[in-house]
């Protein structure tokens, strides 16, 4: 029998991943799936930030037709916490991507999440995301004035 978090990471990560990869192949219905609609939700991003699901979908959307052929993915957690209805992950995200029809570039975010179980499935209610290599600043930049 495992422990919460193992329960938690097995539970949820496989999906998570999926939904990072499919958002980075521009489309961002599965992540969109996997979060809350139950207020707060809260997104502070590399790139853009948003308060309750309506900015955040709208921010999930326009991700989704930024990015387009997605080449890798790997989500490297250091940290993860599960108690009650509450967990977290606390993680590397290596991505290899296009970013608006330009050639795929490797960039690494660090990357916070909190996840809430409603109805019996961990649902994510909060993610903070920042550069942590060069290229991801850079990527940051362009992706914002993309999304203006």
């Amino acid at each position: 029998m495992g422990t919460k978090v193992d329960d938690f990471l097995a539970a949820t990560m496989p999906r998570y991943e999926q939904a990072e990869i499919a958002l980075h192949n521009g489309d961002a219905a599965p992540r969109i799936a996997m979060w809350s609609r139950n207020e707060p939700v809260t997104v502070l991003g590399a790139a853009r930030s948003g308060t309750g699901w309506d900015e955040v979908q709208r921010l999930f959307e326009r991700l989704g037709s930024a990015f387009s052929n997605c080449t890798s993915y790997e989500n490297e957690v250091v940290a993860a916490g599960a108690s009650g209805d509450l967990a977290y992950i606390v993680a590397f995200e290596h991505t290899t991507a296009s970013l608006d029809g330009a050639p795929p570039q490797p960039y690494v975010l660090r990357a916070t999440t909190v996840f809430r179980r409603e109805e019996g499935e961990w649902k994510v209610v909060h993610r903070h995301a920042d550069p942590a290599s060069d290229n991801a600043v850079a990527m940051a930049k362009r992706l914002a004035s993309t999304l203006d």
